[in-house]
């Protein structure tokens, strides 16, 4: 049976989940802009306001267990000098903000102890602060659409099986939540989100 977090934790998680989701939705809308695509920029979402950013399932997914999404940034590939390439750098800046997140605020932690140790609140936040942005990366880099990782996955396939992927990716919302349901994707991702958390911290 599900057990919720404690209420503390769970006011904690809020900030932590806004700015994890946040931020993840503007790097790929700002790596994008950078590749040439103004797509997120006139669609308002080169912002660091949860709001332009916030879908309300998959915030709830990340405040009670610790994976889920943000509302997509719109991307238009046409844009770009070379599409198959920058479609894989766009994809990536999302998780690389979130672990860039997560390591500074473990630096914080390593550089000044004492402040964090001392104060049971601030240093359950950054504990969170550092789980829920590298729950965020890793999740989202798990090859099956419509996560990231699927996108970073058509450029190493070979050209003939990118047709059957792409007929693949129609189903991928309910691959994955049936491997959400089924529990595979938690095992898979507890074990690696557990090892970047402790090299953090």
């Amino acid at each position: 049976m599900f057990r919720f977090p404690p209420i503390a934790e769970l006011l904690l998680s809020l900030p932590a989940i806004l700015w994890a989701i946040t931020f993840h939705e503007f790097c790929h809308g700002y790596v994008a802009y950078l590749l040439g695509d103004p797509t997120a920029e006139r669609a308002g979402r080169l912002s660091l306001n949860p709001l332009a950013h916030l879908d309300p399932i998959g915030a709830l997914m990340l405040l009670f267990f610790r994976f889920g999404w943000a509302k997509p940034v719109p991307i238009d590939p046409r844009y770009f000098k070379n599409p198959r390439r920058d479609i894989v750098l766009v994809s990536l800046a999302g998780a690389a903000g979130n672990l860039v997140s997560a390591m500074f605020c473990g630096l914080l932690v390593r550089l000044f102890p004492y402040f964090f140790l001392g104060n049971p609140a601030l240093r359950l936040f950054m504990f969170l602060m550092v789980a829920i942005n590298v729950g965020l990366a890793v999740f989202n880099l798990i090859p099956i659409p419509p996560l990231d990782g699927s996108k970073i996955l058509y450029y190493f396939l070979p050209p003939r099986w990118i047709e059957k992927y792409f007929w693949l990716e129609r189903y991928g919302f309910i691959i994955l939540m049936v491997l959400l349901g089924l529990g595979i994707i938690p095992a898979i991702m507890s074990p690696i989100s557990y090892a970047i958390i402790r090299w953090i911290l």
